[in-house]
């Protein structure tokens, strides 16, 4: 086992996080039961005008309601994932290589599963 691995974050420093990240979580459910509400397909509130503009005006919402509560929940499964990387004891190390995260990173994105050099090469390979 690489010396980096065995490195951890102390509960001091991860309490705040685990609050932080359980508010957000708490508030992004919130926010995708919200865009539900807006959202024409979902809530039946089509308009009984059959003409072209009031058919894109409803498409348009849709989709965009649509996008928004897919990265919402896109954002609510990486906090999952962070809040259970924390339990294990892996919060911090990449995901990938098993490498530390540098705590920059970190502070910028409390949920990032990968260090900057494997979330390179992920991005490389998706292109």
């Amino acid at each position: 086992m690489e010396e980096n691995k065995k490195i951890k974050f102390p509960i001091s420093v991860l309490r705040p996080l685990i609050s932080y990240l359980k508010g957000e979580k708490k508030r992004l459910i919130e926010t995708k039961r919200e865009l539900k509400k807006v959202d024409p397909y979902i809530v039946g509130n089509r308009d009984d005008d059959n003409s072209v503009d009031s058919d894109v005006a409803e498409n348009v919402e849709h989709d965009r309601s649509f996008a928004m509560r897919s990265q919402v929940s896109r954002s609510i499964i990486a906090i999952r994932k962070t809040l259970t990387r924390i339990k294990l004891g892996k919060y911090g190390i990449c995901a990938n290589c098993g490498k530390m995260i540098d705590t920059d990173r970190l502070a910028v994105n409390p949920t990032a599963e990968y260090c900057m050099s494997c979330e390179r090469e992920m991005e490389k390979k998706q292109k």
